[in-house]
């Protein structure tokens, strides 16, 4: 199944976006990155996308060859610098800038988001009353992020022996994603507590994942379901959002 959907959600913006990502996951410190660490972490990220089969944009790749071509640098033996010697630049110094001002940006776009959150909560009818509706654990939209989806779904095809290889089967059509949300829905609909992500994906035939991860981000774009996740590394769930 050649996939070519366009993943584009508000958290998914780019490749800098990715890195501050896994820096708060990570609790890593943005002026002293161990480029190491963030490089294997950024390349199992691009591993599972492609093993997806889904269009991973250039400026993700590049990047990639970026951390690539730090982290040899800093493998590379220190030369003895003397007094006289003009100041050495560190090599991660370009990309902290980046991502410094990235963020600087970043958390002026989400100040400006809230206000407006805040603007349309503003309504002029009266108070009314619904004691009919059992509010007591309502599900609100979560903050999880396309990145914390993909994390959960590399992790999940570890857990389950689907790294390689995926079964494969030379089919005329491919599978509707129409139909898969409307059984992804279903499946939601049917757990009052939420559902465990892993548990959408039944079957190990990259067709199906790929046709039931593309279901499950436009069932989220559409406000129909929402992934939760309590804290980082732990499971994500799933659950309906009703109106």
């Amino acid at each position: 199944m050649n996939q070519s959907y366009q993943v584009k959600l508000d958290t998914f913006e780019g490749p800098l976006d990715l890195l501050l990502h896994l820096i708060n996951q990570y609790e890593i410190d943005i002026y002293d990155i161990p480029v190491a660490q963030i490089t294997e972490q950024y390349m199992q990220y691009i591993h599972t996308m492609k093993s997806l089969e889904l269009n991973v944009a250039s400026e993700y790749l590049v990047m990639a060859a970026t951390l690539l071509a730090l982290k040899s640098q800093m493998l590379l033996p220190k030369q003895e610098i003397e007094e006289d010697d003009e100041y050495m630049e560190d090599p991660r110094e370009e990309l902290m800038h980046r991502l410094i001002e990235y963020r600087k940006y970043k958390d002026a776009a989400e100040k400006l988001k809230e206000k407006e959150i805040d603007a349309n909560q503003i309504f002029t009818r009266p108070p009314a009353v619904f004691d009919h509706i059992d509010s007591s654990q309502p599900v609100v939209k979560g903050d999880t992020s396309i990145y914390d989806m993909l994390h959960a779904l590399g992790k999940m095809f570890e857990r389950k022996n689907w790294n390689k290889p995926l079964e494969t089967k030379v089919t005329r059509g491919e599978i509707p994603i129409e139909q898969k949300m409307t059984e992804v829905l279903d499946l939601v609909k049917r757990s009052k507590k939420g559902i465990a992500f892993d548990e959408l994906f039944d079957y190990p035939s990259r067709a199906h994942i790929v046709a039931t991860f593309i279901a499950v981000l436009e069932l989220m774009k559409g406000n129909e379901i929402q992934c939760r996740q309590e804290n980082h590394f732990e499971s994500l769930y799933v659950f309906y959002m009703e109106d």
